[in-house]
């Protein structure tokens, strides 16, 4: 049974979401505040967390950096807020997505479902193909590790999934919506400006010059495309 961290500091609403969530063969615990929150998601060992931004102590913001820094699980992050800024500055600190609320319980156990399927489906392959070389860049599917010119560089979950993709599918255009599909494992029609942040956040990893990238490439009107 997968684990799940919920840190959500209205009551009512944690409540509901870990009832949809155990309903669907999850095991879950809830914290209320942000101390309270990111000491159970270090010293735990879960699949998922669900982390609310506005908390009691610190906030999700500070709670998912200091996640991500010893954790590679997916990471959604919750917020009323709808802000374009919030989701980007949430996403460069490492969380896998961003849900605005209010949304209902079933969105959120979908998305949780997709998540997870993705982590498993990406990180788990056949043993003759774990390793990929290219453009200095070494990939270690299994151990999720990446080298870049003989030097480990860390990656979020999603950067990861999201450079594996583009390195399997070389030099094809590949549209926004094919890569959130792909690698989020949701509809085309959510919101896919997770995806532009994550290129971005890519182009800073792997390319010599972010701002006139040579490898992973912008199709206009198009998409992006991995060139080999």
């Amino acid at each position: 049974m997968k684990k799940i961290l919920l840190i959500e500091d209205e009551v009512s609403i944690a409540e509901l979401q870990r009832d949809y969530l155990e309903i669907n063969d999850f095991s879950v615990d809830i914290q209320h505040t942000g101390d309270a929150g990111l000491q159970q998601a270090l010293q735990g060992n879960y699949h998922l967390i669900i982390l609310d931004i506005m908390l009691p102590g610190l906030n999700g913001f500070e709670i998912c950096k200091q996640i991500r820094a010893v954790k590679n699980i997916p990471i959604l992050l919750v917020s009323a807020k709808k802000e374009d800024i919030d989701k980007i500055r949430g996403l460069g600190l490492g969380a896998d997505d961003y849900i605005t609320k209010p949304f209902s319980p079933s969105e959120l156990v979908a998305r949780v479902k997709a998540h997870l399927a993705r982590y498993e489906r990406l990180s788990g392959s056949h043993p003759k193909s774990n390793s990929i070389y290219v453009h200095g860049i070494s990939i270690d599917k299994s151990a999720r590790r990446v080298h870049i010119n003989g030097e480990v560089v860390p990656f979020t979950t999603k950067e990861f999934d999201t450079l594996v993709f583009f390195v399997m599918h070389p030099n094809q255009v590949l549209s926004k919506e094919q890569l959130y599909e792909n690698i989020w494992g949701l509809e085309s029609a959510a919101d896919v400006s997770t995806v532009t942040v994550h290129i971005r956040k890519l182009r800073e990893k792997i390319e010599r010059n972010p701002a006139h990238p040579k490898f992973l490439e912008t199709v206009w009107g198009a998409g992006y495309r991995f060139n080999v």
